[in-house]
């Protein structure tokens, strides 16, 4: 227990006392009751020697701070765990309320996904633990109790988008197993659902997992089995989202020719006008500016002095409420910076992406921030 707890705290960058810090912010913020500062500094020590028991408020505030669930953090159980359906009359009442959701309850549970989405896209995964537990804990057992196809369907396309969300989620704040085993959620749930475009979106960005863990010719294949499970499926804006992300691991794998090629390619399919968000994918968003954004990181990690000038022109148009993007946007101008051995200017956005990625909890991008500060 105590080792995970201090690998999460250190993947932030956190000293203890920070973590203090973090945790007596949150009760006050939340109204909670928590022992003094000397005390927690005693408590932290002992949970990360395992000389003492995390137990409430303190699970619940640290699942919150670090974005990870008691099992990652803590080897047990997420909170609210259902039992096993035991008895027949148990069984019944599950298949019954199952069979009985309506249309408007899996819109409901859209809903909550679409929430879930714009807080994360605001202020970061790391808050979203508890919620996004419950959603997908909720979700399976819809499915699984569920017996018709005309009610499994729907259910199922509506998990698809939830894990894959999930997912990335998990991807951010460092729990990378959450991740991959979420996205596998999502590859299944799109399979039932008769959804290969869920299915293609969920496949290309399970594709990072292997990127960011140096297997990159293995992430090129599968971003590139995303797109042709999509094929003759996908909408031209996810045709052209899909063409981009081939690109961003091209060039993490220093294929350059290839990477450009399939620039290229994502900007041929890219629908004309501002329209950034896909009616029938609600996860991608991809536009004039957003695809500029994806040139220039492209550009930067192959290290083309062109890079530069994208990045500007994305941050120029960067959508306010993607918080959690900007912390990635000017980590490609510190690179593309870097690339031109204009240091300052490097440093600066560097600056500025640990403020957001701080505030956001993103470990992927702290992570980032400290390989390319390594390089000033």
């Amino acid at each position: 227990m105590g080792q995970q707890l201090q690998r999460a705290r250190r993947e932030r960058g956190w000293s203890q006392a920070k973590l203090i810090h973090e945790i007596e912010h949150y009760a006050r913020r939340h109204l909670l009751t928590i022992a003094s500062t000397a005390s927690l500094r005693v408590y932290v020590s002992e949970w990360e020697n395992g000389r003492r028991t995390v137990a409430p408020p303190y699970t619940g505030i640290l699942r919150a701070l670090l974005g990870l669930t008691d099992a990652e953090l803590f080897d047990r159980p997420s909170p609210g765990a259902l039992p096993a359906a035991d008895g027949y009359d148990e069984l019944l009442s599950r298949i019954d309320a199952a069979g009985s959701l309506s249309a408007e309850m899996v819109s409901t549970f859209q809903s909550q996904t679409e929430l879930l989405r714009n807080v994360d896209r605001q202020m970061g995964a790391a808050n979203l633990v508890d919620q996004m537990t419950g959603h997908l804990r909720a979700l399976e057992d819809a499915l699984t109790f569920a017996i018709l196809p005309s009610t499994r369907t729907p259910i199922a396309q509506a998990l698809a988008g939830a894990a894959t969300l999930a997912a990335w989620q998990a991807l951010d704040v460092g729990a990378v197993e959450r991740a991959w085993r979420n996205y596998e959620l999502a590859k299944r749930a799109a399979i039932e659902g008769n959804a290969p475009m869920f299915l293609a979106h969920a496949t290309a960005e399970q594709a990072y997992v292997l990127s960011d863990a140096g297997r990159p010719e293995l992430a090129i294949q599968l971003a590139r089995e995303a797109q042709t499970t999509g094929r003759g499926h996908s909408s031209a804006r996810l045709t052209a989202w899909l063409h981009a992300v081939e690109a961003e691991l091209c060039a993490k794998a220093g294929l350059a020719s290839e990477a450009r090629h399939a620039l290229d390619l994502a900007a041929q399919s890219l629908p004309a006008g501002g329209e950034a968000r896909d009616p029938d994918m609600p996860s991608v968003f991809l536009n004039a500016g957003h695809l500029d954004r994806w040139r220039g990181n492209v550009l930067a990690l192959l290290g083309d002095d062109d890079a530069v000038n994208s990045l500007y022109q994305a941050l120029d148009t960067l959508d306010p409420t993607f918080v959690r993007a900007s912390a990635g946007l000017r980590c490609d101008l510190a690179q593309a910076h870097l690339a031109r051995q204009e240091f300052d200017q490097a440093a600066e956005h560097l600056r500025q992406a640990r403020l957001i990625a701080s505030r956001t909890g993103s470990v992927r991008h702290l992570k980032r921030i400290e390989r390319l500060t390594g390089s000033l």
